[in-house]
């Protein structure tokens, strides 16, 4: 049996559930998601999303493209950066319109804190930009749009996880599937596709990524012969609990929380003197990381366990227990901290992924010059490109809503004129003798497999890099690519196998780590979040360009393109 739709999308987060609702206007659109979609990870999201509403300072949305630019240490593509930061203001205000019950100023308009690397008049101080529904932005933002889905008919197919894009030249014709249910391979017919599947922090050993976030989406496109973008700039979040991941959200910082290390002292004073705290993401990992390789951190179990501490007990507990109750909670839980009384320890932890699917301001999938027909992608998987080196805080539920919203409607419009897509007769097979291969007979356990690379990727390719450390991983990562071929499962059954799942989203992580350390080796500069002890400066003249990368015959394939700069020359970044 083949489901025909219009319109399919992968992933049923706030990408994708914006981009079906707008789909569905026009469009038959079905959601085709691994997990239930109000489990999806965007509702992790807890500090806010950035708008130049100005309802708390002076804003300006060309302030916001400003600082999306700068802090993505100019490899953001200008244009889209503009979109970005104008069309936020409506995207905020249409999800308030859709029900969404963001945080309130005392006067009723949408509440805005504080977030790193946000400013007034280019750069001169911090401004309140980051609208907030207390710490749990993103899950509100996830109920608001499936509600919105449920109401305009939008189909869903949950638990079923995307192994195969069907092509026709360089039109989409569908997909294939694995129903977790019933371990049964299913062909979608479609006229569009958009992939809308989140990050691959999985490939990390401490990381604030849920267990799904496997980089299904990228793994599969690239597949199909299509390059990836920038993919060796993979954020780290500066305040991530300690040896866990889970998220201590910049809110806390916004809201007051300063950092401290084992002398009790606010050590950003030294990297960052004007934003302190609240300086772009990639500039607070790599001062904690500073101090702690310099002895500056609490101890942990072993050197690399070492940490600093988070202190907001000074805010008081009213504003501790009314603006981050979450925080509270997952501090409370996991470390028997309460922050309104303690500081809380913290650590970089793997967070996003500024590459993925290059795509244009619609949405559209696009490299060397070809626009494949029908072909979508937004949210964390795709590459704009508007985070550039390093992602400002708010930025990734920015992108969500103003691509995914545009990508939508650009579905609307093209299904309406396209005609019916040829799906081959076989599609499908390959896949079921895939799956059926991994059941006949035993082999090695990916266990062993996944734990060694999150432990690889962790050491040799995180917040510092070198060319020795990446040379090192990205060997560990060929010979585990090798391993991964004896890899078979113990559990023979059809109906939810989720070590066949397993398996499959360990080979998308594999394939993407292996794209992610050789293009960070090949990569001789610092820049953003790709931070290099051994080429400490930014180059302009050899690496203002953005990165292509594919895997064909088990080699990673390197091409460039451009970067849009037509609205302000790069410029040295101080903070």
């Amino acid at each position: 049996m083949i489901h025909e739709f219009d319109a399919v999308i992968v992933g049923a987060g706030g990408a994708g559930l914006y981009a079906a609702l707008e789909a569905s206007k026009t469009a038959k659109t079905a959601v085709v998601s691994k997990l239930y979609p109000t489990r999806s990870h965007t509702g992790a999201a807890q500090g806010g999303i950035g708008a130049a509403l100005g309802n708390v300072d002076e804003d300006n949305p060309e302030w916001h493209a400003f600082d999306t630019i700068k802090g993505g240490d100019y490899l953001v593509d200008q244009q889209a950066a503009k979109i970005l930061a104008e069309e936020a203001v409506q995207a905020v205000y249409d999800l308030e319109n859709r029900g969404l019950p963001f945080s309130r100023t005392p006067e009723g308009r949408i509440d805005q804190r504080r977030f790193g690397g946000h400013t007034r008049n280019f750069g001169e101080a911090p401004v309140h930009r980051s609208c907030y529904a207390a710490d749990r932005t993103g899950n509100m933002i996830l109920q608001t749009l499936y509600q919105q889905c449920i109401k305009n008919q939008v189909h869903f197919f949950d638990e079923f996880q995307v192994l195969e894009l069907l092509l026709d030249g360089t039109r989409v014709a569908g997909l294939v599937v694995f129903e977790l249910a019933t371990g049964e391979v299913k062909v979608f017919k479609a006229k569009a596709v958009l992939f809308a599947t989140g990050g691959f922090g999985r490939m990390y050993r401490i990381t604030s990524n849920a267990h799904a976030n496997t980089g299904d989406g990228p793994a599969v496109v690239m597949r199909a012969g299509i390059p990836l973008e920038d993919m060796e700039f993979f954020q780290f979040h500066p305040t991530g609990i300690k040896d866990m991941g889970i998220l201590i959200t910049e809110g806390v910082r916004g809201e007051g929380g300063i950092l401290l290390n084992r002398d009790g002292e606010r050590f950003m004073e030294h990297y960052a003197p004007t934003l302190l705290d609240l300086a772009p993401r990639d500039m607070v990992s790599r001062a904690i990381m500073t101090e702690i390789q310099e002895g500056r951190g609490m101890r942990g179990d072993r050197r690399i366990d070492d940490y600093v501490m988070l202190d907001a007990s000074h805010l008081g507990r009213e504003v501790v227990e009314r603006k981050i109750p979450d925080i509270a909670d997952f501090c409370k839980t996991y470390l028997a901290v309460d922050p309104a009384e303690k500081p809380m320890p913290v650590q970089p932890t793997a967070h996003y992924a500024m590459g993925g699917i290059p795509t244009d301001v619609d949405g559209r999938v696009t490299a060397a010059e070809t626009v494949y027909e029908g072909l979508y992608a937004a949210g964390e998987c795709a590459c704009v490109s508007v985070h550039g080196a390093n992602r400002l805080g708010t930025n990734s539920l920015v992108d969500l809503v103003v691509f995914g919203r545009r990508a939508g409607r650009h579905i609307a419009e093209y299904v309406t004129g396209a005609r019916q897509p040829r799906v081959p007769s076989d599609a499908g097979e390959q896949m079921r003798s895939r799956i059926a291969e991994l059941k006949r007979q035993d082999g090695a356990h990916p266990g062993p497999v996944y734990d060694r690379m999150q432990s690889t990727m962790m050491e040799n390719v995180g917040v510092y890099r070198d060319h020795d450390r990446m040379t090192r991983g990205l060997a560990d990562i060929r010979g585990l690519r090798e391993t991964f071929k004896e890899v078979r499962v113990q559990d023979k059954q059809s109906r939810f196998n989720t070590e066949v799942l397993g398996i499959l989203e360990l080979e998308n992580l594999l394939d993407l780590s292996l794209i992610t350390a050789a293009s960070a080796l090949n990569r001789t500069e610092s820049r953003g979040a790709h931070s290099r002890v051994d080429y400490t400066e930014r180059d302009d003249d050899r690496w203002l360009k953005h990165t292509l990368a594919r895997i064909e015959d088990g080699e990673v394939h390197i091409a460039y393109k451009p970067v849009d700069t037509s609205i302000w020359e790069p410029k040295p970044r101080t903070y």
